[in-house]
């Protein structure tokens, strides 16, 4: 007879839909611990699809989660150009810059003001808003590589703490 299905609990995953092999070893990764951890990612255009606009679309599924992923891939990469333009911190942009997604910023956002425990993985040379170090109530992680290579440890013991955080907002939202 068949194992019965165990109930996960639902978490919005915030990533883009376009990845390079290496990044999307790092989602998938990502994902498997997760439903390891007895969690079930929720991602527009992946596992929800759009019936109105998108962001609105966020907004009612977050409200069906008890906690969000924010996973910071490289989606834009700037070799030249300048920062901060006409401003007294003007720079030049002399090595390259990794830019993610804006979904991540404005899910990341609508996330935290549904009172969700965030985790957030940004991948090396990714900064600026919620991967900036010093954001108060979020985990903020470098990303795994997808294989965690003498890492799982650290990797799992931080998912642990941040999976209690989603399993008490699960839990006090049922009462």
């Amino acid at each position: 007879m068949p194992e019965p299905q165990r109930m996960r609990i639902p978490v919005f995953l915030s990533t883009p839909t376009t990845l390079s092999d290496t990044q999307l070893a790092a989602r998938t990764f990502v994902e498997k611990a997760l439903r390891r951890n007895g969690l079930e990612p929720r991602t527009l255009g992946a596992t929800d699809y759009p019936n109105d606009f998108p962001l609105k679309e966020v907004h009612a599924i977050g409200r069906h989660c008890s906690g969000g992923v924010i996973l910071g891939f490289e989606q834009i990469r700037v070799t030249a150009g300048v920062n901060k333009p006409g401003t007294p911190k003007e720079q030049k942009i002399t090595k390259p810059m990794g830019i993610p997604t804006p979904w991540n910023q404005l899910e990341a956002g609508l996330l935290f003001g549904l009172g969700l425990p965030l985790i957030i993985f940004r991948e090396d040379g990714i900064s600026g808003g919620i991967f900036d170090t010093g954001v108060t109530d979020v985990f903020l992680q470098p990303m795994p590589d997808g294989t965690q290579r003498g890492g799982r440890n650290g990797f799992e013991q931080v998912l642990g703490k941040w999976q209690a955080a989603v399993v008490n907002h699960y839990y006090r939202d049922l009462r």
